[in-house]
């Protein structure tokens, strides 16, 4: 008797903050604002009887929400948004690394896996801050060091769930430095990292193909797939 064939389920896990109204991503920049362009209620008057439209408008710095920084936001000669491969974005093999137990906030001292081509996520737990001022205090962040041991491994793109991925006590940003002159899209402002493993899901983080901006929001996402 012939065995069923099996299938493959897939689930989608959302790792994006939602962009609101108001919102604060960063202290020192402005929220975005987010209105009609054309109301429904106006746009009656340009259509037919019984059809209606609401074209929005949205005013945001470019760091708003869980965004993508290409090399272009560090260094000039860098490739921005329009030029990124959609193979450095998308279907990435994801490892997703845990430093809930960290005793500092600097997160340094550790053993990397193999991450060839690989989407590098750093589960924090720090998303649950999200929205409140304790945010913006006192996040944890990678180090110089283990930025350069991340781009000989050999990551293909680094993310976290914090406020960011330097520390920001100073002016120095060594991870944001190494991380993108050697082409390593980062992913900050990561949430819900805890809903996967550490190895066996794809990532997910495409932003607007903008010429001349090296930053945007993305909706970062994660593929489950499971044989049934």
């Amino acid at each position: 008797m012939s065995q069923p064939e099996s299938s493959v389920r897939r689930r989608l896990i959302d790792l994006s903050h939602t962009v609101e109204d108001g919102m604060i991503t960063y202290k020192g920049l402005p929220a975005p604002i987010i209105c009609d362009f054309l109301s429904r209620e106006a746009s009656r008057e340009r259509y037919a009887s019984g059809t209606e439209f609401q074209i929005g408008r949205i005013d945001m710095v470019a760091n708003t929400g869980t965004y993508l920084d290409s090399p272009f936001h560090r260094y000039a000669d860098g490739k921005d948004l329009s030029q990124l491969d959609l193979e450095s974005l998308a279907n990435l093999d994801c490892v997703v690394i845990r430093t809930i137990d960290r005793r500092d906030r600097a997160i340094d001292d550790m053993e990397l896996p193999r991450l060839r081509g690989a989407a590098v996520l750093f589960h924090t737990g720090w998303d649950i801050h999200w929205r409140t001022d304790q945010y913006f205090e006192g996040h944890p962040y990678l180090t110089g060091g283990l930025a350069e041991r991340l781009v000989a491994a050999g990551a293909a793109l680094v993310g976290i769930d914090s406020f960011n991925i330097d520390c920001t006590d100073d002016g120095e940003r060594p991870v944001h430095s190494t991380l993108l002159r050697a082409g390593v899209p980062i992913v900050e402002h990561l949430c819900g990292l805890d809903q996967l493993p550490e190895h066996g899901a794809r990532f997910y983080a495409v932003p607007v193909k903008v010429k001349g901006m090296g930053t945007f929001p993305v909706r970062a996402f994660a593929r489950l797939d499971r044989t049934v």
